[in-house]
């Protein structure tokens, strides 16, 4: 079951983050836990005819600008909540039946925190990263490399559903094994799932079809398509299939290749991470 999410509300921005959580922990009675992480690690360092010194200027500068956008995730969090009719309970209060939500502020860099506190959720609710070598990056990253627990990734448009038509990017690893095995909560309550499958993206291990058919057995409704398609990256066909049969979830096993690899030379990870427009449930 998916009852417990972290999201993660680096500033005034991340609305669509907890619209996508809302979503994905109401069916399930959930309580989510907004997280905003605020670092102390602001010292710059400049060369000097005395060798290298600290910037207080700019130290005490940066540590407002933290402050700052914690305000903002704070409000957010709030108006979010209140619009959704979901009253924040305090941290610690006894559970309650239906859907709960509280706030959580952490001093630290926000990709180590969430890799680290993330370990003790069932999931964890981020941003789709706007650029390459952003904090945003770095914190989806650490979520699935760290946490050992599944991510959300929310697009900048906010979903209005989510689960009910489920493509499953089947490439035979055991990266992807293993998210549809975290992903079972959602497909078990899915009107629609579809497999599928590219060609020439697929490792060594079971079929698209074979995948479907344990689907099937445990009594889930699931279609297998595998697709072959010339001058087209894997990646962006899996999308454009998500797109074109209206997927409002997209389950894919993180970095089957490694990710230097796919910094380098990209990758199928690399491009949904980077140009998703629908959530995409993934873990390493």
């Amino acid at each position: 079951m998916m009852k417990t999410l972290l999201a993660v509300v680096a500033d005034g921005s991340a609305a669509p983050v907890l619209e996508g959580a809302l979503l994905a922990a109401r069916p399930f009675g959930g309580c989510i836990v907004g997280l905003n992480a605020l670092t102390t690690e602001y010292a710059v360092v400049f060369g000097g005819e005395m060798g290298f010194s600290v910037s207080s200027e700019v130290d005490r500068t940066l540590e407002r600008e933290g402050q700052d956008r914690r305000e903002q995730a704070r409000t957010l969090f709030q108006a979010v909540m209140r619009r959704n009719g979901v009253e924040i309970t305090a941290a610690g209060a006894p559970p309650t039946p239906g859907l709960r939500v509280e706030w959580r502020e952490e001093t630290g860099r926000q990709n180590a925190v969430v890799g680290s506190l993330g370990r003790v959720f069932d999931l964890i609710v981020v941003e789709r990263p706007a650029k390459l070598a952003s904090l945003a990056e770095a914190t989806l990253e650490d979520a699935l490399f760290e946490s050992g627990r599944p991510v959300l990734m929310i697009p900048p448009q906010a979903p209005t559903t989510l689960g009910e038509n489920i493509l499953i990017a089947w490439n035979g690893s055991t990266e992807t094994a293993r998210t549809v095995g975290f992903a079972m909560p959602f497909l078990e309550r899915a009107k629609r799932i579809q497999v599928v499958s590219v060609e020439g993206s697929h490792v060594p291990g079971p079929t698209g079809e074979e995948m479907a058919a344990m689907l099937r057995r445990i009594g889930l409704s699931v279609e297998a398509r595998h697709l072959t398609v010339r001058n087209r990256a894997a990646g962006e066909v899996f999308l454009s299939e998500a797109k074109s049969s209206g997927a409002d979830l997209v389950v894919k096993g993180a970095y089957t290749q490694s990710r230097l690899r796919q910094m380098i030379f990209g990758g199928v990870t690399r491009h949904i991470i980077m140009e998703a427009e629908v959530p995409v449930i993934l873990a390493h």
